[in-house]
């Protein structure tokens, strides 16, 4: 036997809770929807009475953030104190020297206009120009190999450019004159001692 198509007309949308609901159920549905539930004013969410006061606290209402002291609903307190608040601590790009964001860019404009000697040229460079000099005039990035971040849109960006530390070469193996000194020195002293053992070996019977 063939299965019986679903009839879509055997529901009911209920205009207080937005929901289709069988047609069967529609009536009790209705009188409990209407009765117990209510549509949170800030989320949207359908809550019930009962509980109505508790939703809005635990989520919505305002708390003060304890850095800035803005009012902030509960739910977004902590991605407020951690992304947004002007009052959160970040690292200046150029010192790593931990400021307020609010402070941040007049810090960086500063600090960034502090210069420093490239080594390869000699030149003194502003920090926030180093990358740019680097690549124009040295065809690379150089500085600070401990340095695993520079600016490069200027003061204040949070843009960075990820700049691995280069390696440093290699020392466990010697040069190669250094190696062939070396052997030729151990080659020296094993001939010398074949030697004395055979002189003292012929002088044994004469003594």
């Amino acid at each position: 036997m063939a299965p019986k198509d679903v009839d879509t007309a055997s529901f009911v949308f209920c205009s207080h809770c937005e929901r289709d609901v069988p047609t069967a159920n529609f009536n009790l549905h209705s009188l409990h929807c209407k009765r117990n539930l209510e549509r949170c004013s800030v989320c949207g969410e359908m809550v019930a009475r009962t509980c109505a006061d508790e939703h809005f606290n635990e989520l919505h209402a305002l708390v003060p953030c304890p850095k800035c002291g803005a009012g902030i609903e509960r739910e977004l307190l902590y991605i407020h104190e951690n992304e947004k608040c002007p009052q959160r601590m970040v690292a200046c790009v150029y010192c790593d020297f931990p400021v307020s964001a609010a402070d941040l860019h007049a810090h960086s404009d500063h600090c960034g206009s502090r210069t420093e000697m490239c080594i390869p040229c000699g030149k003194y460079v502003r920090l926030r120009e180093k990358i740019a000099h680097d690549l124009q005039f040295h065809g690379e990035i150089s500085g600070n190999e401990d340095s695993t971040r520079e600016c490069i849109t200027g003061p204040g960006s949070l843009a960075y450019l990820e700049v691995p530390p280069q390696s440093a070469p290699s020392r466990t193996s010697p040069p190669s004159t250094s190696r062939h000194k070396l052997l030729f020195t151990f080659a020296i002293t094993g001939f010398a001692i074949v030697i004395g053992t055979y002189v003292l070996q012929r002088r044994g019977p004469n003594q």
